[in-house]
């Protein structure tokens, strides 16, 4: 009889849970939902010395952020330094770091412990590009996507996230890719990566939850395209359903799911739906789907910045 009662006890429990936080999405889906102050905060932004991160410090530094930028790049990253400087940003730092090289991680992030302090929003946004075949790219190429779009999570949150938990205070921010939520024809290193990084922020996510550090927050974007060059070349089947994404556009929606502490941030709102139709769908119906939006050749066309330069 006890048995019963603690059963008919959890159920409802969960019941009237599941109710109140079904109810509590639909209410901030209708309404905005209040936006976290982050003046003050420490923002750490890999891959600041261009493109999307670059964009990124800059909205930052207009909202009053202490910004630690890293890049690999000295000169870009210096550049993007001034830029947040004269958009207001009163403290600005650029440390210039490889960040596939985990030593060199672990190295600068004691000394942006102990110049600037405790990074309190973490940001990790570096990212690299083959475009090749997987049968076609060196296996160096391969070992390469993955230190930077991947195994660079690991040894920044290594770094910063036992800070966060001591001050039950932090956010970390995956920047993963459409890519991490499908396979996509001549991108498979990148897809591979992008898909580790998703299931490593999540599962850290999970981790953060089941040990009730709920300070700890976490926001994983998966965006399609964006026109920052890194996929230039690249095409869509579909402008109208799927476009190739307008960097400052990326950028507001990005900051607004960070202010917003909005766990995930698919970019257009296609992919939600691509999503929910990619669990049911059979799979003839799914490539077709693909095939008609342009997503099966949408990087034949890419243009690989290094021979460019």
């Amino acid at each position: 009889m006890s048995f019963n009662l603690q059963s008919s006890k959890k159920l409802f429990t969960f019941l009237g849970k599941s109710l109140f936080s079904l109810l509590e999405a639909m209410i901030f889906a209708l309404l905005p939902k209040p936006r976290k102050n982050v003046a003050g905060e420490i923002v750490l932004i890999t891959g600041a010395g261009s493109g999307l991160g670059r964009l990124l410090a800059l909205r930052f530094a207009r909202l009053g952020s202490v910004l630690v930028l890293w890049d690999i790049n000295k000169e870009g990253n210096e550049e993007t330094c001034k830029m947040a400087q004269e958009a207001g940003a009163t403290r600005v730092h650029a440390y210039t770091c490889d960040c596939s090289q985990k030593e060199e991680v672990y190295r600068v992030a004691d000394q942006v412990k102990k110049e600037v302090g405790d990074v309190s929003i973490l940001i990790n946004n570096a990212g690299i590009v083959t475009g090749k075949k997987f049968l076609d790219c060196p296996d160096e190429l391969m070992e390469k996507s993955f230190d930077v779009n991947f195994k660079a999570h690991l040894w920044t949150y290594k770094a910063f996230l036992p800070a966060m938990i001591a001050n039950d205070h932090g956010h970390l921010v995956c920047i993963s890719s459409s890519a991490g939520l499908a396979g996509i024809n001549g991108l498979a290193d990148y897809c591979a990566s992008k898909f580790a990084a998703f299931g490593f922020a999540e599962s850290v996510f999970i981790e953060t939850f089941v040990q009730k550090q709920k300070g700890i927050k976490t926001t994983i974007v998966c965006p399609f395209f964006i026109k920052t060059g890194m996929f230039e070349g690249c095409t869509t089947g579909c402008p109208s359903l799927l476009p190739i994404l307008e960097p400052k556009y990326a950028v507001e929606k990005i900051v607004e799911a960070i202010l917003q502490e909005k766990m995930y941030l698919y970019i257009p709102r296609l992919l939600y739906f691509m999503m929910f139709l990619k669990s049911f769908l059979p799979l003839k119906t799914a490539l077709l789907i693909a095939d008609y939006l342009g997503i099966l050749h949408a990087v034949d066309g890419f243009v690989d910045q290094k021979k460019k330069l």
